[in-house]
């Protein structure tokens, strides 16, 4: 008997493998990030109303303003009887306690807005509620309670929909460090709720949080997530909702075409048929356009082939065009610059020896012959740097030329150039560094400029008032401290 127990345990675990039921994912009634939304703002096969905000990676169901309301939902009913949907959200806010909630649905119409939760009351099917805000005081919040409705009753919000609720759990679910996740299964007639608590970063860390049996569904309905603020306010963020079919073992699954109703099959049909006309019409105008490739699909791609792609050889010769283009303009700009140079220069010499010759008439003796003589060189060095200038104008030119008639870039001309024009820059600061230096020596002692006085400085802050002040600031941020 006790070498029997092993096999009949592993017997019965293949039993309840076996058991499982077959998922099959549902693009068409789930959503995740990125590219959630499309150009228009709208999230493919989902609605969005009220003050819900869709982005890229996620949709913000209300923001964290008070008053607010908003939902998504499917598009169309889902035909398939059983379900589990994974749904991936954030609650967060700057106060300890926060409202109203948000509320994941699944219905027989869509409830696009309400006062439950942001959606519509009197619903028929199911809701799972996570509550944020304590209404009756039993301080049993922020939980998650599951409630049904046969779409008759009005929802008990001032207790929090104890009186109706078929199942709840206490769970807090806002500011977590990572995203709140949970999963909701409906097969063979059971509701089960688990979550994750966003404590850690794992997917699967779930935990049981409340079982409802017996519980008999619409057999189709809409998927839809709501959210609420009140009086205080959260951001309510939904990362995804993915939503999974579920078949019985041995059940086949239907087949895509019984999904389709019969009226979305006509209106597709006639699409596909317009289509396939206009698709004939252009065949008929390309083949009359391009009589000689008829008969020869081979021809066809490779005319089309070449219309949308270039070959590396056409991208080598866009590349160096564009390179030249740019070195053009570059030698161009270049050339200005120089110019600009050149007249600069001219006038400052033309200034700067008629200044320093008036100056050194009036100082005889042996500190005139000195200064005649500096004067002399540094009108020397200008003149050869505008020689140096006038060459490097010319070269510039040359080179302008040759690359406007040249099929290659000449790089190695651009960077001669750079350094002679980065050369130029450096001998005029020198000169006119040495011309400054000439100036200040030859100025008299009587215009030497003198230092500034410095404005007398304010008196000083006393120590009785400087006390006062540091008093009341303490007395300020103490009431402010017990303010918070």
């Amino acid at each position: 008997l006790a070498l029997g127990r092993p096999a009949l345990s592993g017997a019965q675990a293949t039993e309840g493998a076996a058991a499982a039921p077959h998922r099959r994912f549902e693009y068409k009634y789930s959503f995740k990030g990125p590219h959630l939304v499309q150009a228009d703002g709208t999230v493919p096969f989902w609605v969005h109303t009220g003050n819900a905000i869709p982005s890229a990676d996620q949709i913000r169901i209300t923001t964290s303003l008070k008053s607010q309301k908003g939902s998504v939902w499917t598009k169309n009913k889902s035909i398939f009887e059983y379900w589990e949907v994974e749904v991936t959200f954030r609650v967060t806010g700057r106060g300890r306690i926060g409202a109203d909630g948000l509320a994941i649905w699944f219905t027989e119409e869509q409830g696009l807005e309400g006062p439950v939760f942001g959606a519509a009351d009197k619903w028929n099917g199911v809701g799972i509620f996570f509550d944020s805000f304590d209404n009756d005081g039993k301080k049993n919040n922020p939980g998650v309670i599951v409630v049904g409705n046969n779409g008759k009753l009005l929802y008990d919000h001032q207790n929090d929909g104890s009186t109706q609720a078929l199942a709840s759990c206490q769970r807090d679910f806002r500011n977590k460090p990572y995203p709140v996740r949970v999963k909701i299964t409906y097969y063979q007639k059971t509701l089960t709720v688990l979550i994750n608590n966003g404590f850690t970063p794992d997917k699967e860390d779930y935990e049981f949080c409340a079982k409802v049996e017996d519980m008999v569904l619409p057999s189709q309905g809409y998927f839809g997530i709501s959210a609420a603020t009140g009086g205080l306010a959260d951001d309510h963020d939904v990362l995804s909702f993915l939503t999974f079919q579920l078949t019985e073992p041995g059940k086949e699954a239907p087949t895509p075409d019984a999904e389709i109703p019969q009226k979305d099959k006509e209106k597709y049909q006639e699409e596909f048929e317009h289509f396939q006309q206009e698709l004939d019409k252009k065949k008929e105008e390309f083949q009359r356009e391009h009589p000689d490739v008829q008969g020869q699909p081979g021809k066809l791609f490779e005319l089309f082939f070449n219309d949308a792609f270039e070959t590396v050889s056409d991208r080598e010769l866009r590349q160096i065009f564009e390179g030249q283009n740019r070195i053009h303009l570059e030698i161009k700009q270049l050339n200005r610059q120089l110019d600009m140079i050149l007249d600069e220069q001219r006038k400052y010499v033309s200034a700067v020896t008629e200044e320093i010759a008036k100056r050194g008439a009036g100082i005889p003796g042996q500190q005139g012959q000195v200064s005649q003589q500096e004067i002399e060189m540094v009108v020397k060095t200008q003149e050869e740097v505008i020689r140096q200038v006038k060459e490097i104008r010319n070269s510039v030119t040359e080179a302008l030329r040759s690359i406007s008639g040249a099929q290659h870039p000449g790089s190695a001309g651009v960077y001669e150039t750079t350094q002679h024009f980065n050369d130029i820059k450096e001998h005029l600061h020198v000169v006119k560094r040495d011309i400054e230096h000439l100036v200040q020596r030859n100025m008299p002692s009587s215009e030497k400029q003198k230092c500034p006085e410095l404005p007398p400085f304010p008196s000083c802050l006393s120590t009785v008032h400087f006390f006062i002040f540091v008093a009341v600031q303490t007395v300020l941020f103490i009431g402010y401290v017990m303010y918070r």
